[in-house]
């Protein structure tokens, strides 16, 4: 017997259970880093293998026409717990294949999550971890570093990752012989892991249906390599930048490319167009997806589903793809969960 169809204008999420999609064009098809067929369960021996592969799971809202789909890419679920497992991995393996690691302790810049991906492999793998971190990154954040041993040197709140950057600069400057500088902003291994995975993944979950792809801008890594990765299967899909609406905001790992320094991997010829999102905006539509939706997701998640959102209701058909970079559960001593409950 047929399931029951949701009743209409009830905000529901659904995982993706459907088999893998079809081959690209006339090819064989393609099976992301990592991945196995079916339900079977991934071999953990080795941490590497459990970054990616992440699910992909349907949003329904009530605001989009019956014939739109926003579907999000479930991050949270990799080893690390972010979308920046994934560069750090790519960013590790071709640091070790070139000798600077373990040999080196390495060195970034991070808004936090790339920090943390980079403790976590550090840990794993047997190199130290020197990360430069706005102080006013979250509470919950700063101890999953100390959780995995890595050092923390905080930089001005006022200057946000900006302000990490130069101070990562300057420590490489002054001891290249200590530090590999990792320079996630700047290294092409960043944007090559979503390129690689991200990309691959999103057109092998849709079956190559995907028209519009949602992505924040942070190191602009995400955006890039899977927005390529897309373009180049399906030329006509649009690549929709999320950005902050201004350099004053609290969306972690999100940037105002007009008022920073913009990152040296970007192609600013890649989006067809960018959203910019009020803090407010992103922090009500986080709380509105977990008291809706059961998924407790973090601020750049919130601006990602409010911008696709917006795409969405202005369509009369597709398959919106966004990506949900993290859980909630890194902010729970912010201002994100402050909100009264509403009635």
């Amino acid at each position: 017997m047929a399931k029951p169809k949701p009743a209409r204008g009830r905000s529901e999420l659904l995982i993706d259970q459907q088999a893998r999609g079809p081959a690209w064009g006339r090819a064989a098809p393609i099976q992301a880093a990592g991945a196995r067929p079916g339900a079977r369960p991934r071999d953990g021996g080795d941490l590497l293998d459990l970054i990616g592969n992440t699910p992909l799971l349907r949003i329904r809202l009530p605001e989009l026409p019956e014939s739109v789909e926003l579907w999000a890419k479930g991050e949270w679920f990799s080893p690390g717990g972010s979308v920046k497992d994934r560069a750090a991995k790519w960013i590790v393996l071709a640091a070790e294949a070139e000798g600077w690691l373990p040999s080196k302790r390495l060195l970034d810049a991070s808004s936090g999550n790339t920090a943390i991906a980079y403790a976590m492999l550090g840990a794993a793998r047997g190199f130290g971890v020197t990360v430069c971190l706005p102080a006013n990154a979250s509470r919950e954040r700063k101890l999953l570093l100390a959780a995995y041993g890595a050092e923390v040197i905080e930089t001005s709140a006022l200057e946000g990752s900006d302000g990490a950057i130069l101070e990562a600069r300057r420590r490489h400057a002054e001891r290249p012989d200590l530090y590999y500088y990792a320079d996630q902003y700047n290294n092409p291994a960043n944007p090559r892991a979503h390129y690689e995975s991200t990309g691959p993944e999103i057109w092998e979950e849709t079956q190559g249906r995907v028209t519009h792809f949602v992505a924040g801008l942070g190191t602009t890594g995400t955006f890039t390599g899977a927005g390529r990765r897309l373009r180049g299967l399906s030329p006509g899909i649009e690549l929709i930048a999320v950005e902050p609406d201004s350099g004053f905001h609290a969306i972690e790992g999100l940037k105002h490319l007009p008022s920073a320094v913009v990152p040296g991997i970007y192609d600013p010829d890649l989006a067809t167009r960018t959203v910019r999102v009020r803090t407010e905006d992103a922090y009500a539509m986080a709380r509105r997806i977990a008291r809706e939706l059961g998924l407790l997701v973090g601020p750049s998640s919130g601006a990602a589903a409010w911008a696709a959102a917006e795409v969405g209701k202005r369509l009369r058909s597709g398959v919106v793809v966004t990506i949900f970079p993290d859980g909630g559960d890194r902010y729970l001593s912010t201002g994100l969960w402050e909100a009264k409950r509403p009635r």
